[in-house]
């Protein structure tokens, strides 16, 4: 189990990683496509979201039991893509976004090896996403009126693995215009 935690190296340490990351509804998924169709590269679909709606369809809830097939399920879809990419993937979520709300969800809980993986995968910079956008219901999305206090836990997180980020604010355009900014800059250094 511990194995289909790790992320996959392809051997090119010189691939750059950016995640999309924070509370639901604030955009991260579009920012993600968009990102990608921008630097003409692969990025990675946010796992629960497919394992979710899956469960709900079958009319189960999500319990702490999912969190290790959740981390698991985003894991190979990150490594798949990763295979894909030259020197850039995009990530709509990682595992340290699993433990947050993992441990939101189910009072503290979260499975030591995800945390594990969450303080040592590496990422190369976290677009934090800020609540300023209107909550959407979608069927499973559940907490608009906690988008402020997980944003805080998001950012909390990643404060304490010393993870680097940005916050991201304003409209799509905006948000999207301040994270091609900041990826150019990682592609120009890269090189």
């Amino acid at each position: 189990m511990e194995e289909a935690l790790k992320q996959f190296k392809n051997g090119n340490s010189e691939i750059i990683k950016v995640v999309l990351f924070g509370p639901e509804s604030t955009g991260k998924s579009s920012i993600a496509k968009a990102l990608a169709h921008h630097f003409d590269t692969s990025y990675v679909e946010e796992f629960s979201r497919i394992y979710a709606e899956k469960k709900a369809n079958q009319n189960q809830e999500l319990t702490k039991v999912d969190v290790m097939p959740i981390a698991i399920g985003q894991m190979q879809l990150e490594n798949e893509q990763v295979k894909k990419v030259n020197e850039l993937l995009i990530c709509d979520t990682d595992l340290l976004e699993t433990q947050v709300y993992s441990q939101y969800y189910y009072d503290g809980f979260c499975p030591e090896l995800i945390e594990k993986y969450a303080k040592t995968n590496s990422y190369d910079l976290y677009f934090l996403t800020y609540i300023d956008t209107v909550w959407e219901a979608d069927g499973i999305r559940d907490r608009p009126h906690n988008r402020l206090e997980l944003f805080k836990r998001f950012e909390q997180a990643l404060i304490a693995t010393g993870k680097p980020y940005v916050i991201v604010k304003g409209n799509f355009e905006q948000r999207l215009e301040t994270c091609i900014l900041h990826v150019a800059k990682l592609l120009k250094q890269n090189h």
